[in-house]
């Protein structure tokens, strides 16, 4: 039987919560002549369990769901807590990885990674002779 159709028992339920599972936010990026936006959907994590990083031109995004149970409370059935989420994306030499800016409110992650300047489209002035 696949995942989908069994039943679950109540050994898979406290197997469930307490592992660890990656998601894959959904991502938009966006091009303009200055730079690139990626524009992130990462409900649940805050700025606290962000961990956005660079290394060889490999950018790492992941964030760890953070979701307040009620106290005294446990959990039956739990597909939200004990998530994470992680991208990873190969970045082209045109990027400045050193001013890359990030921001997240309210479960959305915008990062701004601007292109070097010698790869920025410019206009050639055209001279009289």
């Amino acid at each position: 039987m696949n995942d989908i159709t069994r039943q679950e028992t109540s050994r898979d339920v406290e197997t469930r919560s307490t592992q660890e599972r990656t998601l894959l936010p959904a991502v938009d990026i966006f091009e303009e002549d200055e730079a690139l936006h990626v524009i992130a959907d990462m409900p649940g994590v805050t700025r606290d369990t962000l961990r956005i990083e660079v290394d060889q031109h490999i950018l790492s995004i992941e964030g760890d769901i953070q979701v307040d149970m009620p106290e005294g409370v446990s959990a039956t059935y739990a597909e939200i807590q004990g998530n994470r989420f992680a991208r990873r994306f190969t970045l082209s030499h045109e990027v400045d990885t050193d001013a890359i800016r990030a921001e997240i409110s309210n479960g959305v992650l915008n990062l701004v990674l601007p292109k070097r300047e010698s790869h920025r489209r410019r206009r050639i002035e055209v001279q009289t002779a």
